[in-house]
């Protein structure tokens, strides 16, 4: 009888701690204990060591508290200019509260993750692409927002949101290094312009210095000369002043005395030195002198030219215009002096009397 309830005995001691061994859990420092009995969520929020829950009647949900990192897929969308791209984020989150975790959503990872994904789909329609390239800082910001509202109901805390990567179409890409492109060169050009409007006023410097110093211009050319000259070169590149082309198209012009006829003189003719008395009328010409009586010292003006036939003289016409030297008067006969008047010397005629056309008639003093 004695063996018996010995067994017994036993047998309920062994029962009780296969009980108890089944009842024992061990919740690791990161983690959260929630115990459901019959279904029921008890209030206390199991610690990390080891605990007990009453076997078939207790359940424990162990919740993580480490920070969890979690990859948004990429979404594809259009934003506010009209360009498609395609994004993708990384988000960072961690449980604040177990009980809220395991009771208000079925699957908080699950949530969070398709939350994080509308949410990134929304912030591409709401932004430029300008923004989604530079402004990375702001969109995070508004997305971790969007994100963190609905789920601090679920105890969980959105920790960080970060846009990983903006693909961008092979069209966009192109149109943006072109852009890119453009841009380069005219900043390249404004700077180029600047450079030639610094160097153009150095140079009005200098050719003002050059001017007041002609010498100068002269050892600047020299000092071309020698930089040219340096290079092993078969040609030589010699620059011609311009002040030299200037001089000899002065030199080519026509000048007086070089057989170019010259205009008829105004005026009075200067007397002659060593003449005085009165000059005779023509022999040839009959009648009061057409240009009034002739006087010593000085004679009036020409008028109107008497006929050629009437003054012995070869026509205009005859005459011409030669190659520089037109042809003399005809020689008319000019009367003896009276008896006893000296005989006035005549000039002789300047070297270039054959190149000038004397008019037919000349007031001479």
């Amino acid at each position: 009888m004695v063996q018996v309830l010995v067994i017994a005995i036993v047998a309920v001691l062994a029962v009780c701690g296969l009980f108890a061994v089944a009842g024992v859990r061990v919740v690791r420092q990161y983690e959260r204990g929630v115990v459901l009995r019959l279904g029921r969520l008890r209030k206390e929020i199991r610690g990390p060591g080891l605990t007990m829950i009453v076997p078939g009647v207790d359940r424990l949900r162990k919740v993580n508290l480490q920070i969890v990192t979690m990859p948004v897929p990429a979404q594809d969308g259009i934003t506010r200019d009209n360009v498609t791209v395609r994004v993708d984020a990384v988000i960072y989150f961690k449980v604040i509260d177990a009980a809220s975790a395991v009771i208000q959503v079925e699957d908080y990872r699950f949530a969070v993750s398709q939350m994080a994904q509308t949410s990134l789909r929304s912030i591409i329609g709401k932004s430029d692409l300008d923004d989604l390239l530079s402004n990375r800082e702001k969109l995070n910001e508004g997305l971790e927002l969007m994100i963190d509202s609905p789920a601090v109901g679920w105890g969980v805390q959105i920790d960080r949101v970060e846009i990983k990567d903006v693909s961008l179409p092979e069209t966009m890409k192109r149109s943006m290094a072109r852009q890119a492109e453009a841009d380069r060169e005219r900043r390249a050009r404004v700077i180029n312009a600047d450079a030639e409007l610094q160097a153009s006023k150095k140079l009005a410097e200098a050719a003002g210095q050059m001017s007041a110093q002609p010498a100068a211009l002269q050892l600047r050319l020299l000092q071309t000369v020698v930089a040219v000259a340096a290079e092993k070169n078969s040609t030589l590149v010699l620059p011609f002043p311009v002040e030299l082309l200037r001089f000899l198209e002065r030199a080519q012009q026509p000048q007086a005395g070089d057989g170019q006829p010259r205009p008829a003189a105004s005026g009075t003719r200067p007397a002659d030195p060593g003449f005085s008395g009165t000059r005779p009328a023509d022999p040839g010409f009959s009648g009061p002198h057409p240009e009034g009586p002739v006087t010593s010292g000085t004679r009036p003006a020409p008028g109107p030219a008497p006929s050629a036939a009437a003054n012995g003289r070869q026509p205009a016409a005859a005459r011409g215009a030669g190659a520089g030297t037109p042809p003399a008067p005809a020689a008319r006969p000019r009367p003896s002096p009276p008896p006893g008047s000296a005989t006035r010397p005549r000039p002789a005629p300047p070297a270039d009397a054959g190149a000038q056309p004397r008019p037919d008639r000349l007031t001479r003093h």
